[in-house]
């Protein structure tokens, strides 16, 4: 007789599109703080986060209560057209944590985000061409996915894309490009930017360039250090702007509200989801007051700035603000040593690396990655992919510090059966 879980699966076979991805037959039931209970009965701690979501875990009391409240006002009147609260409220501590200066456009998802910036830069400029990473991911709608170079199988059957979109290299010490040093992938990079605005991109043409501080689904990489300093300074000579995609690593995941904090740097765009709702459906796109030349009806959402999702948003800013922000740093940092530790001298593993609680482990090739990833939720641990061989870490920022030990427990004797 077939499992809930097997007959589950039969079902949506039938009824569900083909592009939706399972890495393993995990079906949920319940959850609680950082972990998960699925349909029949087995518990799991979560390292995923729905993706980086999930950044008060599951069921926290405070974010039920707000959304509750507010369902119990109204759940929907459209953002784009009236007024209310707690949006315009929320745009203010959003605006107050960046330093002030922007303006907020609410919507749904982070590729909804990026779109919008796409629109606004290429609005506000008159320029046509965008700049983007290699191993960026930005989305799959199509403008974004013009933007994502992260794995060509998201890119392919959908030409022609947007156009004037031009990629260049990552600036990653993990994996330098152009076969350097690792600690000249910053200065290769700003090179090769400057070869290609005197050769064949002419940078008062270029609008903006779209950049991940760390890039999420290109594998984790973090960027050489004083590279994103640098690249601001070299794109204000040309007056081309920098769209900061905070999306995975905002609202605390890096232990800082945005990632770029860390970097020293101010965007002059910035785009937001994935966690900023512990998640409900929410998107913003911050952009500095002054590129605020749209007018009215340029740009629109019917669902964007729901007030239910608002609500969320708040009680998950208070939980950050509290703590949850110092216990990413904390316990992130606990949870990096203790896997560099354990994995430390592993054939199978190339590299632990990351920033709060947003970290990958390296496999030496995908397989093993692979067979990592499924080993782990065998044991009771969710993990997820990302690049072409990497194992993301990224868990609700409540994550304990007996949690993280128990999932680089979980880890390490996972690796170990690998060989």
């Amino acid at each position: 007789m077939p499992s809930v879980v097997e007959e589950l699966r039969k079902r949506e076979a039938k009824v569900l599109s083909t592009s939706y991805v399972r890495p393993y037959p995990f079906v949920p039931r319940r959850g609680e703080g950082a972990w998960l209970e699925d349909v029949e009965g087995r518990r799991y701690l979560d390292f995923m986060g729905g993706i980086a979501v999930n950044t008060t875990g599951y069921a926290h009391p405070r974010v039920l209560a707000a959304a509750r409240e507010q369902m119990e006002r109204f759940v929907h009147v459209c953002f784009s057209d009236f007024t209310h609260e707690p949006l315009v409220s929320l745009a203010e501590r959003l605006v107050a944590k960046l330093g002030g200066g922007y303006r907020v456009y609410f919507g749904n998802s982070g590729t909804e985000a990026i779109e919008a910036a796409i629109k606004l830069v290429r609005y506000h400029t008159r320029r046509p061409y965008l700049l983007a990473f290699t191993g960026a991911f930005h989305g799959r709608t199509l403008g974004s996915l013009s933007l994502t170079a992260s794995n060509a199988r998201y890119r392919a059957g959908f030409a022609p894309l947007l156009p004037g979109v031009v990629h260049v290299p990552f600036p990653s010490p993990s994996h330098p490009p152009f076969g350097v040093a690792p600690e000249r992938a910053g200065e290769a990079v700003l090179a090769h930017l400057e070869h290609l605005f005197s050769t064949k991109l002419p940078p008062e043409e270029v609008a903006a360039f779209f950049v991940e501080p760390i890039q999420g689904e290109g594998g984790y990489l973090l960027p050489a250090p004083g590279f994103f300093a640098e690249l601001k300074k070299l794109l204000e000579r040309h007056g081309i702007l920098l769209v900061a995609d905070e999306i995975q690593t905002g609202a605390g995941r890096t232990g800082t509200f945005l990632a770029m904090e860390q970097e020293g740097v101010r965007p002059d765009l910035v785009t937001l989801a994935k966690g900023l709702a512990s998640g409900f459906p929410l998107s913003a796109l911050l952009f500095l007051e002054e590129l605020s030349s749209w007018p009215p009806g340029a740009h629109g959402t019917t669902f964007g700035g729901n007030p239910v999702a608002g609500a969320a948003a708040h009680a998950t800013l208070d939980l950050l603000e509290e703590g949850l922000m110092a216990n990413a740093r904390r316990v992130g940092a606990l949870l990096l040593e203790e896997l560099t530790a354990r994995l430390a001298g592993r054939p199978s593993v190339r590299e632990v690396r990351g920033r709060g609680l947003m970290l990958a482990v390296e496999f030496a090739d995908p397989g093993l990655r692979d067979r990592a990833v499924r080993g782990a939720f065998e044991a009771g641990l969710l993990t997820l992919p990302a690049g072409p061989n990497a194992l993301r870490i990224a868990p609700p920022l409540v994550l304990s510090e007996d949690e993280a030990r128990q999932g680089a427990g979980i880890l390490e004797e996972v690796v170990a059966a690998l060989g």
